[in-house]
């Protein structure tokens, strides 16, 4: 079989093992995996059975994160982490997250035993989406040291906290600060499907990401006076179902002036939600992305002073709270430029890229170097069944992968930490 047709089935694999991994699901007939959920331990059992056969050492921390261990070829080698998420949103597709641990497990199975001068280690995070704690990164804030106690309070819609939920899997939150990075780490990096359509367009299989876009995420909450549909008369009316709806279009205004801006509503929840009832209470959510925090915030800023401007026009009153509020984040330009590198001898022209998706990296990436390769997703379709991916894309970052471990184990910042540990 020649090196061309090697790869390719193993990317055959890595997407016949994202559609086995799919049907893990807390959901008949569709995909949903959140944190700590049942269907996580088929999931976690499955993959160690592929990373143990391939000679790594399998264990699940504290946070609830699949970590494997592949040692370097000496024993004080510097660990280079390739990871990225296993939980799913409602309604999945079978690629988001879990193609990243599954084309690093098939990294490692090229290997074929042998030991780079890198130790290896693959990681599927417990949790990045925020479905059932709203609360993202949870699995890549415990290696960063960034899981408080605090969010050990926080509970899911049935009541359970996170800790609970923890110990409900059989772990301890009082270990979590074990889960922290290594200090013999060097770098991280994650395969991800695009989730838009940007490569698509290009024609382009993979591109090397060097900035995540900052993201702020915030509820506004319209309040005003629920009444009778047929007999309150409209110029009487205090209906802030109205004055949300107003300031929605708004968004969408202000998003469209500002470049590589993008602003979203992308809930609205409205009490007491009858169908001849004036509202009396609408939350309404707002996510708001760009690469440049500064364009972010000054965004959020004249969205929130219009939205009370509104209120006050209209006799409502509201209450904003701030959800989330991540900065921009730079990937590490030398791991980038070794992306580069090893796209162009997969036969790749190199893309750069933004990414409007939050993902680990930018987590990760606070506390060692981090890079990330995009696959093209097909229709930019992404968080739908429809999700899906190209077997000769797949076998492109297959390639890429295969030559950036090369070229990384022979870096000079690879070479130097050697000689530190050694």
């Amino acid at each position: 079989m020649t090196a061309a047709h090697n790869t390719e089935a193993r990317a055959i694999e890595v997407i016949n093992r994202c559609e086995k991994l799919a049907h893990f699901s807390q959901d008949s007939g569709s995909t949903r995996r959140t944190f700590l959920s049942p269907p996580m331990r088929d999931c976690h059992r499955e993959i160690t059975c592929w990373l143990e056969a391939a000679g790594a050492e399998v264990y699940i921390d504290a946070a609830g994160n699949l970590r494997a261990f592949y040692p370097g070829s000496q024993p004080a080698a510097p660990r280079l982490i390739l990871g990225s998420h296993l939980d799913t949103v409602p309604n999945a597709g079978a690629y988001d997250g879990v193609l990243g641990v599954a084309l690093a497990v098939a990294l490692l199975e090229n290997l074929n035993g042998r030991k780079l001068p890198i130790a290896l280690e693959i990681i599927g995070f417990s949790e990045e989406e925020g479905v059932r704690f709203g609360t993202p990164f949870i699995g890549s804030r415990a290696l960063a040291g960034t899981l408080h106690d605090e969010l050990l309070e926080v509970r899911d819609r049935e009541g359970v906290s996170l800790g609970q939920a923890i110990r409900n899997f059989g772990l301890d939150p009082a270990q979590i600060p074990g889960a922290a990075l290594n200090n013999d780490t060097v770098g991280y990096l994650e395969f991800h499907i695009e989730q838009g359509p940007v490569l698509e367009n290009l024609k382009c299989p993979l591109g090397a990401v060097e900035t995540i876009s900052g993201q702020s995420r915030l509820e506004f909450k319209f309040m005003g006076r629920a009444g009778h549909a047929g007999t309150t008369p409209m110029q009487l009316r205090c209906d802030p179902l109205a004055g949300a709806a107003e300031w929605i279009t708004t968004v969408e205004k202000v998003a469209k002036i500002r470049y590589g801006l993008v602003a979203t509503v992308g809930n609205v929840a409205v009490v007491p939600g009858a169908t001849n009832v004036i509202a009396g209470e609408v939350s309404v959510s707002l996510d708001v992305r760009h690469c440049s925090d500064d364009i972010r915030i000054r965004a959020v800023e004249e969205l929130s002073w219009l939205a009370e401007e509104i209120v006050q026009r209209r006799g409502l009153s509201l209450i904003r709270t701030v959800l989330l509020s991540q900065k921009a984040v730079f990937l590490n330009p030398f791991l980038v430029d070794e992306v580069e590198k090893a796209m162009r001898k997969a036969g790749c022209v190199p893309q750069r890229m933004v990414s409007g998706a939050g993902h680990d990296a930018m987590i990760v990436a606070e506390k060692v170097p981090a890079a990330m390769i995009f696959l093209r997703t097909p229709g930019g379709i992404s968080h739908q069944p429809e999700e899906t991916v190209h077997v000769h894309d797949v076998a492109k970052a297959i390639d890429c992968g295969i030559h950036l471990l090369d070229q990384l184990a022979d870096s000079t910042p690879v070479r130097e930490r050697r000689q530190i540990g050694g």
